[in-house]
């Protein structure tokens, strides 16, 4: 799975500004003050002004991944690559033979440690991968028509989307994917866009991810 950030607007001092405007102040340089009002209006959830920078994404993951982070509405826009006009070659993930996660005792959703896949499970798991990946060749060889060829694609087919949206969004996104009951491959991309979002706005980030020293 990969996330490459594809642009930014603002910086950490477009929060501050955002949020000094309200006195028709400007500041056009960094200083503890400033680390200080950021402190402040991320933990009293004065989230406006963290909504004003920006960042967009390119994020390559398979779909039961996507269609979990797509239900993130709330400040964010969302362009996937559709297969109704791409047929390019089908690519799949999925676990190595150590990597299945149990089924939860307690619970309805969600997993428990490992199970053990031996080979012959593991081989049955890449053949019915094959299996899909050929008949989806053979249907577009056929001439039916990619949209509706495409329906024999497994939920394990990679996917790639631009997401892009304003800092306090992916804030939200990360706080909830980053939890320790969340599906580990959501909490995987919400690592990698915590990274950049903490490379490109880092006391902003401190602060919202209440990372207070």
């Amino acid at each position: 799975m990969h996330v490459e950030l594809i642009d930014t607007m603002g910086s950490d001092l477009t929060v501050v500004n955002a949020a000094r405007v309200s006195f028709d102040k400007h500041v056009d340089s960094w200083t503890d003050t400033e680390e200080a009002l950021i402190y402040y209006l991320a933990r009293h959830n004065h989230w406006t002004p963290f909504g004003h920078p920006q960042l967009q994404f390119r994020i390559a993951a398979p779909i039961f991944v996507a269609r979990q982070l797509v239900k993130h509405q709330v400040g964010l826009v969302w362009n996937e690559v559709s297969r109704r006009y791409v047929q390019s070659q089908p690519e799949f993930f999925i676990p190595e033979p150590d990597e299945w996660r149990g089924r939860p005792r307690n619970a309805k959703q969600g997993s428990e440690g490992y199970v053990s896949v031996q080979q012959p499970l593991h081989a049955e798991v890449l053949k019915a991968h094959k299996a899909a990946e050929t008949a989806y060749t053979h249907l577009l060889e056929a001439g039916v028509a990619p949209e509706q060829a495409r329906l024999v694609l497994p939920l394990s087919l990679y996917t790639e989307w631009y997401w892009t949206g304003s800092l306090m969004a992916f804030a939200r996104v990360c706080a909830l994917r980053l939890a320790a009951d969340a599906q580990r491959e959501t909490q995987v991309i919400a690592e990698k866009l915590a990274a950049l979002c903490e490379e490109k706005f880092p006391v902003s980030w401190k602060y919202l991810m209440r990372k207070e020293a």
